[in-house]
């Protein structure tokens, strides 16, 4: 079997890649030399795998071994290769083409980008605008300023008239030459809008490396979880472009701890905002630097300075993994891992000279266990764990694909597992930038290992449905046996989740100390090489269904995990309610919350709630045009385009509209209705005593509040 460290990192051991272009027939390499950066040129080839042998023009074939794809048509240029490309789709032949020439280059060379580098290492820019409205097509929607920084120290504030910035952005970022541009919504908003800007003053936006223009390509999307977001990349020659909105969304799936993921809150929530941050609307940003142009320029380094720190938090791991995937940084931040680990195993297949298998036909899997045992207020909680369930199952029970003929998976996995103690191990014991490095590879081999199951039975070259049936029912049996052995020892065990388990420990375990030797005992009665690990404790929890709950920690910190309770489709007054009514749950003033409730909808009735209290801030999608469903939301948009948020609300004849022209005429039953919805979410943590404490509003609350009691609002 190959050298595992090369099945992972690939086997041109080549160090400081920064950046790949390909061209006809050659990639240029952009490297990092002892500070300096060269560039290399080397010979490149396109390729096509096919199941046979087509007819295509200029191919030249090699058989590999084995089944499958398993004759490789190379090309001697970029001609031949979309010839081919278009028969064999047009032909509806099996084939495997990236689309990606870097992609292509990097998978069979076996390079990497940045072997031998840190995170700090390479050089990142950051890029914000200011402009006098979002659609950059109306002349008079001039950018305004930009702001750019870099994580070597560099400021800077870019202002005079719209065809100034635009020279002065190109030329600042040429001189300042990084590696990565970084920005909140940079693809979604910055990059598109200084590119027609540019085109409008017959400017050539020439922010690449060889100096080239930016150019946008066809829309891809970004996998978040197991959702994909649509976005339009942009491709700067040289360069990574990393959009932060994207990562932050990424980065939250798991944590689930993000209300917004809008840069201001982002940074709030994390810890890194500025210090006297500036808070201007973007309606008000023009006029604001009409009259105040230094708190704009305030709030838009603000801007670039929390976009560096919010990089610097959430990218470490994208970065490391860009170490082992054949592919750009820019890429490995929106793509799955699933893909990640094909491609990887894609490209030591190809240097063994083997036939990649065809994919298996799916079949229904069965799922993790889950179950809440226990609702209500309940508390103390402390929360155990199996490290790494699934990747544990298949290395202990030796599960791997059946296609997988060079036996690489399971040697991969746990170099990856080794990999991964040893850098957590290291993070321990160091600080500073030292810290940071093994925190972040750690967490990028994490990521890597926790899909080594899914990729099993996801749409991927190497997947086997009945071995990832194996691993889930194995799964299933150990989280039962935890279970049993926390009930059968005392213990009342509130939720299940697949591979940790909630409860409140027996009478005596009430320290860190004795729940850490509890949770030992319990994990001493799991087969060789399952790992029980405590993984939390709580002065208290309220559980309601099925992952959706509040905990809070004996700091007082409250952790509000399910859609029920945090959905940013919720209209903030809901939001807030229901973290009140839970501070007071967990206070032990549960009768206040009744209180709370009415207090709310008094203000309802009397229209004495500010429309941001109630307003939903929706994204315009295509959909939003053309499904018959959104019809109100569509008019309400108007000129609005794909991409484009806004803030709505009911009114009270029905209709949607925008908050911004809001005049006292929002719908009270619609909202009255909503409250009652939100109480409705917190049923079982209220028991018996919901109906009386929250009181469906009854047809009464049409009359107005005016000089009337709370009793004309509920049945």
């Amino acid at each position: 079997m190959a050298n595992v460290e090369n099945i992972l990192f690939g086997s041109d051991p080549t160090q400081g890649i920064v950046g790949v272009e390909v061209g006809a027939n050659s990639a240029r390499l952009y490297r990092r030399v002892d500070g300096a950066l060269v560039t290399e040129e080397r010979e490149f080839q396109r390729w096509i795998l096919t199941t046979e042998k087509h007819p295509l023009t200029d191919a030249v074939w090699t058989e590999l071994e084995g089944d499958g794809f398993k004759f490789l048509a190379d090309f001697m240029d970029r001609a031949g290769y979309e010839n081919a490309r278009y028969w064999l789709r047009e032909a509806h032949a099996d084939h495997i083409a990236y689309p990606s020439p870097v992609r292509q280059y990097l998978t069979r060379s076996g390079q990497t980008l940045f072997k031998g580098m840190a995170f700090d290492d390479i050089v990142r820019l950051q890029l914000d605008i200011e402009t006098v409205g979002l659609n950059p097509q109306p002349r008079e929607h001039t950018v305004i300023l930009a702001t750019i920084s870099d994580n070597r120290g560099f400021e800077t504030v870019i202002e005079g008239d719209e065809p100034s910035i635009l020279k002065q952005i190109i030329a600042c970022v040429r001189e300042r030459d990084p590696d990565v541009i970084e920005g909140h919504n940079i693809l979604g908003f910055d990059l598109p809008y200084l590119a027609a800007r540019a085109k409008l003053h017959g400017i050539r936006l020439t922010l690449g490396r060889d100096g080239s223009e930016i150019s946008f390509s066809a829309q891809q999307n970004c996998m978040i979880g197991y959702f994909a977001r649509p976005y339009v990349p942009a491709h700067i020659a040289g360069r990574h472009v990393i959009d932060t909105l994207l990562a932050v969304q990424r980065w939250d799936v798991s944590k689930a701890s993000l209300s917004s993921h809008g840069l201001k809150v982002v940074a709030d929530t994390l810890g890194i905002a500025e210090e006297d941050r500036e808070i201007i609307p973007h309606e008000k940003i023009a006029s604001e630097y009409r009259s105040n142009p230094d708190r704009v320029r305030k709030y838009a380094l603000q801007d670039v300075r929390e976009t560096r720190s919010l990089a610097a938090l959430i990218c470490p791991a994208e970065f490391y993994l860009t170490q082992m995937v054949p592919d750009t940084y820019q890429r490995t931040c929106t793509s799955g891992t699933g893909e990640k680990i094909n491609y990887i195993f894609i490209r030591e297949y190809l240097k063994q000279g083997r036939a990649i298998p065809m994919q298996s036909a799916p079949k229904p899997l069965p799922g993790g266990y889950t179950e809440v045992r226990a609702t209500g207020l309940i508390g103390p909680i402390v929360k155990c764990d199996v490290e790494s369930l699934y990747p544990s199952l298949m290395l202990t029970q030796k599960i791997k694909p059946a296609g997988d003929t060079l036996d690489i998976f399971l040697p991969a996995l746990e170099e990856l597992t080794r990999r991964r103690f040893e850098a957590k191990r290291k993070a321990r014991e160091s600080v500073g930038q030292d810290h940071a490095y093994w925190d972040g590879m750690q967490a990028s081999v994490k990521i890597l290992i926790n899909s080594f199951y899914g990729y099993l039975g996801g749409p991927f070259n190497f997947n086997d449905y009945e071995a990832a049936a194996r691993i889930t029912t194995g799964g299933q049996e150990i989280v039962k046996k935890i279970v049993e052995e926390l009930e059968k020892s005392g213990s009342q065990v509130v939720e299940i989740d697949t591979d940790g388990v909630y409860f409140k420990p027996p009478a005596g375990i009430d320290n860190e100390e004795t729940e850490l030797e509890y949770v030992e005992r319990i994990g001493s009665t799991l087969p060789a090489g399952i790992r029980l690990a405590h993984d939390g404790r709580y002065r208290a929890m309220i559980s309601l269904k099925m992952k959706n709950y509040v905990l809070e920690s004996y700091s007082g910190k409250k952790i509000f995990r399910g859609s029920s309770l945090r959905s940013r489709a919720d209209e903030p007054f809901g939001l807030e309610f229901i973290s009140k009514a839970a501070d007071l749950l967990l206070d032990g003033r549960n009768k206040e919350a009744r209180e709370l409730y009415q207090s709310i909808a008094r203000r309802i009735e009397a229209r004495e709630m500010p429309v941001k209290d109630f307003a939903r801030r929706e994204r315009v999608t295509e959909k939003t045009f053309v499904s018959a469903s959104k019809k109100r939301l569509a008019k309400a948009a108007g000129s609005a385009k794909v991409g484009d948020y806004i803030n709505i609300y009911q009114r009270e004849d029905g209709s949607i509209g925008l908050a911004q022209d809001y005049d006292r005429d929002e719908d009270k039953d619609y909202l009255l209705d909503k409250l009652y919805k939100f109480a409705c979410r917190l049923r079982e943590a209220f028991g018996d005593d919901f109906d009386v404490m929250f009181p469906k509003p009854s047809a009464k609350s049409k009359v107005e509040a005016a000089g009337q009691q709370t009793l004309g609002l509920f049945d």
